[in-house]
């Protein structure tokens, strides 16, 4: 499935993709259930937003597709809306939204540093989070707005001590994100704040959807690429991630608990633009395009 949350008619709600068509999933549940001639309530299995959807479990999930798959007969096309009719919101708001630094092979050559023996592990607030098509506003004060694209991975069960054979069991799905830095707050104080530079409002683009682990498959060998202003600036895989999904998963849950609705960051390839000759940066007026193969494409604008 690809999970959404979108606003229509001033209510935000959320609902699951078919094809270009969005379907809103409790009015989809409700109507299957009617057709099954089941008591009213069948909607109420799906929470009103994504976060409570996600920590319901399985139950949910499974009425998700039901809902889903009782909107795609042919005979229930008014339970399907095109895209373009509906606002798509960031998927969720997470709990929390913890960051990967250098954690690609050929971004680490690139920046430099030495091969990490552990994550290097940052924090973006909520506060962050905004959805595709958004206008990131840069204040006057950041002076190198960078880019960078990236896995984003979703977690569905909460995952404490969970050994890396295990991690993936977590997993809700995966989105695109946008891992905005300025790098001058990361690099050019005497104390480097990578997590401020980071966490500045809006500076999390995410999208467009939640793509679900029997989607996406096995996130081993997934090719991400970032353009801007049409220009292909980032090229990767996830088969250069240094630490994989699974062991980001395990490692975190040694130290905190992973709460439904968190998302993990798992760090850029190379071509980001503080480190090219001469360094680039992001400008008002600006578009950006982020493609993480089988999950999806998230487009945003910088102000």
């Amino acid at each position: 499935m690809r999970l959404v949350t979108f606003r229509a008619e001033g209510a935000e709600q959320i609902g699951g993709m078919l094809g270009d068509q969005v379907v809103a999933l409790r009015p989809a549940l409700a109507a299957a259930g009617a057709a099954a001639g089941e008591p009213d309530g069948a909607a109420a299995a799906i929470p009103g937003d994504m976060v409570s959807l996600l920590a319901a479990g399985e139950g949910a999930t499974v009425a998700a597709a039901r809902a889903l798959a009782f909107a795609a007969r042919p005979e229930n096309a008014a339970l399907r809306r095109p895209l373009s009719s509906v606002e798509l919101l960031a998927p969720l708001r997470p709990g929390k939204i913890l960051g990967i630094g250098r954690n690609y092979g050929e971004h680490t050559k690139e920046t430099g540093g030495p091969k990490l023996e552990a994550p290097r592990v940052f924090l973006k607030p909520t506060s962050s989070v905004c959805g595709p098509g958004s206008v990131v506003r840069v204040p006057p004060a950041v002076t190198k707005p960078d880019w960078e694209v990236e896995l984003g991975v979703v977690i569905g069960r909460p995952a404490w001590q969970v050994t890396e054979s295990h991690a993936l069991d977590h997993v809700a799905g995966y989105t695109v994100l946008n891992d905005v830095t300025d790098r001058a707050l990361q690099f050019d104080h005497p104390l480097p704040m990578t997590s401020f530079a980071k966490g500045l409002d809006g500076f999390c683009p995410m999208g467009p959807w939640i793509a679900t682990p029997e989607e996406v498959g096995e996130p081993w060998q997934l090719e991400l690429r970032c353009w801007l202003n049409g220009e292909l600036v980032q090229q990767g895989s996830t088969r250069d991630l240094i630490f994989s999904v699974a062991t980001l998963i395990s490692h975190l849950s040694r130290y905190l608990v992973l709460q439904p609705g968190d998302v993990i960051a798992t760090g850029t390839p190379a071509g980001v633009g503080h480190f090219r000759t001469p360094p680039r940066y992001l400008k008002p007026g600006d578009r950006l395009r982020l493609e993480v193969e089988r999950v999806g494409v998230l487009e945003h604008a910088i102000g």
